[in-house]
C-alpha cells in the first residue's frame, strides 16, 4: 500500500463512517477498484477506525466529559445488540463483505432510511432506555455492509420521536464502543503482519481523523435542515454502481 492509496482510503473512511452512506460498503467498493490493493492483516483498517473514533472524542469532548451514570447506562444498553450479533454471527457477517451484491442491497436500504428520516418529526428531547435498545438494534443491523451505522441509528432515533440534535449526538457517541470493540476483536483474532509502510499508515490516519471531524459537522447540519434526501439519492446511485461491479 502506498501513500496515495492510504490517503484515499483514509478520506473514504473519514467521510463515510459518519455520513449516512455506509463506510464498510464504500471501503469494499474502493478496495476492489484499486488495482493490486493488498494490506497485511487488519492493522490499517483498525487505524482508520481509531482515527474516526478520535474525531468523535474531539468533537463531542464537552458532552463526553459531562457524561453521567444515566447516559452511560443508555450507551451500554444501546451497545449490547451489536456486541451480541458480532459475537454470535461474526463469521457470517465477515462473509458478507465479499459480496458487492450484499453491499448494493444494503445501500438501497440505507437510501430508504435516509429518505424517511426527513419525514420524521421530533416530539421529545430525551432518550429513554427503550429508545436506546431499539437504536442499538438498528446499530446491530448496520453490521451488514452497505447499511449505514449512523444512518440507521439516526433513523431509528428520529422515528421514535427523539429530537434531531439529540439523535445525532447519541448516534455518534454510541459508535465509540462499537468501533473500538469490533477492531479489538479483529486484532485479537487476526493480528497483523510485519512489513508495513508506517508513513503511509500515519497519513491515512490523519486524513481519516480530519475528514471524520468535518463529516460529523456536515451530518448534524443536514439533519437539522432535513436534507438527508441528498444522502438518500447518493446511496441509491452507489447501490446501482455496486450492483454493476
Amino acid at each position: 500500500m502506498n501513500i496515495f492509496q492510504a490517503s484515499l482510503l483514509g478520506l473514504v473512511q473519514g467521510l463515510t463512517e459518519f455520513l449516512p452512506v455506509s463506510s464498510s460498503g464504500h471501503l469494499v467498493i474502493v478496495q476492489k477498484l484499486l488495482p493490486g490493493f493488498t494490506q497485511p492483516g487488519v492493522l490499517f483498517d483498525v487505524l482508520l477506525h481509531l482515527a474516526t473514533a478520535l474525531a468523535i472524542l474531539v468533537y463531542f469532548r464537552e458532552k463526553i466529559m459531562e457524561t453521567d451514570r444515566k447516559f452511560l447506562a443508555l450507551i451500554v444498553i444501546g451497545s449490547a445488540p451489536a456486541f451480541l450479533v458480532g459475537f454470535l454471527f461474526g463469521d457470517l457477517v465477515e462473509s458478507l463483505f465479499k459480496s458487492t451484491l450484499v453491499v448494493s442491497i444494503g445501500l438501497f436500504i440505507t437510501a430508504a432510511m435516509n429518505w424517511t428520516t426527513d419525514k420524521t418529526w421530533a416530539r421529545r428531547p430525551v432518550i429513554g432506555r427503550i429508545d436506546a435498545f431499539f437504536i442499538g438494534i438498528a446499530q446491530a443491523l448496520a453490521i451488514v455492509p452497505g447499511i449505514s451505522r449512523s444512518g440507521s441509528t439516526i433513523f431509528a432515533a428520529t422515528s421514535l420521536g427523539v429530537d434531531r440534535s439529540e439523535a445525532a449526538t447519541f448516534s455518534f457517541i454510541l459508535s465509540i464502543p462499537a468501533i473500538l470493540g469490533a477492531n479489538l476483536y479483529q486484532l485479537v483474532r487476526y493480528g497483523f503482519d510485519g512489513g508495513v509502510d508506517y508513513g503511509a499508515y500515519f497519513v491515512g490516519f490523519l486524513v481519516a481523523a480530519l475528514f471524520g471531524y468535518l463529516a460529523i459537522s456536515l451530518v448534524i447540519r443536514f439533519l437539522g435542515e432535513k436534507k438527508f434526501k441528498y444522502f438518500a439519492a447518493y446511496c441509491f446511485v452507489a447501490g446501482v454502481v455496486s450492483f454493476l461491479i
